[in-house]
């Protein structure tokens, strides 16, 4: 009896230790502050260039660039009295929006299903796990004959990139929807299944007229190792997961061969926009261009649709040079009257224009790649909710899913009406 007891004792000790070590491997960030700042000199940029470039305490979600700029930095809870001194020395005018962002993260669970959530409880009132996800596309392969599973490779960790195909009609050109490229933007990927969950079943005449006019491909998570981080290690993790040194991950999107390791991006591996060893070194981003570039004409692929998060912007190329588009009057027509159409479903201000004219330079991104290297000639990446001095970030409350979805599904009709009239769909 005495035996029986130990080992159950010892069983029981040994799960509290693996429970115990994996609550304390997960990354937390109790009294982390937020701050947004406010950049007036010259003076002021280069000190927090040189901050950030120095500072392994100090998280930038942008880099200093110029006066006259807005900029958010998280700085870890020891130094926060020296981070008020320097701010005070350099007279950086500055905001605390968040004293505590674990407290954050923590309120978010609340509208997080656990993992093993069954597919069909998937909805748009609560973030989910990657294979609730997927099991949910599996149901929807189940339900729909006009969907069909597409996969585009597979993932640093070995986990696939899938996807479904939506098509009512043969000859129709086709849309492809990139999202969670970005691990921490959990927005996105429900954004991506309300979206196609409208096309599936709206009634709606001008979503009905969109799932029957033109194909549709979905890819929900293209992020997947770093998506699946989030949930289970470190909720503010951007990058795939692929190691680099002692440091691990590279920014998708800075990785494609478009004005690669340009500016907007870094070589340096510890950095959050590492742009990877060389263009197309990862294994996610190199499948996202293989297969789009092997079936782009065979498929009609014409328009490229990426989802971000967070600034609330209806971008187009190029991010890593103010050089115009051939099409820049058309981008801009088009993103103007999609934000238009947006803003009128919720009160949801956009603004809209060259993505290094409306945020910041980027380089190596899907969308510059797309219509560069592929052709494909509508290509937009949207920041989706909050606005640019969002406190919330990347952790968007869940009960914004839904209509960030509908207005989403507004802009998206408008620029594929609007394209197709402008002729775009005309020689397939």
């Amino acid at each position: 009896m005495t035996s029986k007891i130990f080992i159950l004792l010892f069983f029981f000790v040994l799960c509290v230790v693996g429970h115990s070590c994996k609550i304390a491997n997960k990354a937390r960030y109790d009294n982390y502050r937020l701050y947004l700042l406010n950049l007036d000199t010259v003076d002021q940029v280069k000190i927090l260039q040189e901050l950030e470039e120095k500072s392994d305490s100090c998280v930038f979600y942008s880099h200093a660039r110029h006066p006259d700029q807005d900029l958010h930095i998280m700085v870890a809870a020891h130094k926060i009295a020296e981070i008020a001194d320097l701010f005070e020395s350099y007279k950086i005018r500055n905001e605390v929006q968040i004293l505590n962002i674990q407290e954050m993260i923590d309120d978010e669970l609340d509208n997080v299903l656990p993992e093993g959530t069954p597919g069909y409880q998937l909805d748009w009132n609560h973030y989910f796990h990657l294979e609730t996800i997927n099991q949910w596309l599996d149901l929807q392969l189940n339900n729909y004959k006009e969907l069909s599973s597409v996969s585009l490779g597979r993932s640093y960790e070995d986990r696939d990139l899938r996807g479904v195909k939506l098509s009512r009609k043969s000859g129709n050109s086709a849309v492809f929807v990139e999202a969670g490229i970005h691990a921490r933007e959990w927005i996105s990927a429900a954004t991506s299944t309300y979206l196609l969950n409208q096309l599936l079943t709206s009634t709606d005449p001008k979503v009905k007229d969109l799932a029957e006019n033109f194909d549709w491909y979905f890819f929900p998570v293209v992020n997947p190792d770093g998506y699946v981080y989030t949930f289970e290690k470190d909720r503010l993790w951007r990058k795939n997961r692929k190691p680099y040194g002692f440091s691990r991950g590279v920014d998708l999107n800075r990785n494609f061969n478009s004005s690669w390791n340009c500016p907007g991006s870094s070589s340096d591996s510890c950095r959050y926009d590492f742009c990877g060893s060389a263009a197309n070194s990862e294994p996610e981003t190199a499948a996202i261009s293989t297969w789009i570039k092997a079936h782009a004409k065979e498929f009609k692929i014409k328009t490229f649709l990426s989802l971000h998060s967070f600034s609330q912007l209806l971008m187009f190329p190029y991010g890593s040079t103010a050089d115009k588009v051939d099409n820049y009057e058309d981008l801009k027509t088009i993103g103007q009257k999609a934000i238009e159409a947006l803003g009128k479903k919720h009160g949801t201000v956009f603004e809209t224009g060259s993505i290094i004219e409306t945020i910041y330079p980027s380089s190596g991104g899907s969308s510059d790649w797309a219509f560069e290297e592929v052709g494909i000639k509508i290509s937009y990446t949207f920041e989706l909710r909050g606005p640019p001095d969002s406190p919330a970030m990347f952790i968007l409350p869940a009960n914004q899913i839904t209509p960030v979805g509908e207005e989403t599904l507004e802009a998206f009709i408008v620029i594929m009406n609007e394209a197709k009239a402008r002729g775009y769909y005309n020689y397939l």
